[in-house]
């Protein structure tokens, strides 16, 4: 399917959309611009998008699960986590495909059953894998040539919303999703 010595990209089957059930998310980069702002007594802040925060509510009124699955360790992203509640992240993990591996193991899944979202060279793997890898725009030029698509949007700027409503789309349960959510907050 792919050689470790070029990097170019992999072959992949037709996406089996109805089979996606799971949605991994890196974050720097992707859930946020990929900026660190560090402050005192160890304070790190980041920048995360509402429209995000919106498309997993929404991925929340349908069998998808989200993960995300990031390289660092960051009391924000813990936060944004609960607050959205998001149940899957994995922080501080330098190799992404042993930790998706796991995941899929404990939610009895397969690498077609995952869409996933990265931008940089660690997340190159996974994307290898996966039925369906997506980049935002400013990702990593070499890395978006190996994705099967690419958002519109910057990370940080939406990029995660666009993919969730893109593969709403495809599922065919774009209308079904916002309507249920239009219901659960009416």
């Amino acid at each position: 399917m792919y050689s470790k010595k070029t990097l170019i990209k992999p072959q992949k089957r037709v996406v089996p959309w109805n089979d996606i059930k799971l949605i991994v998310f890196d974050c720097d980069g992707v859930l946020t611009d990929g900026r660190f702002i560090y402050g005192s007594a160890n304070l790190e802040l980041k920048h995360f998008h509402g429209h995000d925060g919106l498309g997993f509510k929404l991925l929340q009124k349908t069998d998808i699960i989200i993960s995300i699955i990031s390289g660092r360790s960051s009391e924000a992203l813990e936060r944004r986590c609960r607050d959205l509640n998001i149940t899957y992240l994995f922080q501080n993990i330098t190799n992404k495909l042993d930790c998706l591996d796991n995941l899929l193991k404990e939610l009895n899944l397969i690498y077609t059953n995952v869409a996933f979202m990265g931008d940089d060279w660690n997340d190159v793997p996974v994307m290898r894998k996966v039925a369906f890898s997506a980049v935002p725009a400013d990702a990593q030029p070499d890395v978006a040539k190996i994705a099967d698509w690419i958002s519109e949007f910057r990370g940080g700027q939406g990029a995660a919303r666009d993919l969730i409503n893109y593969v709403l789309m495809r599922k065919g349960i774009y209308e079904k999703t916002v309507l249920a959510y239009l219901d659960s907050i009416s």
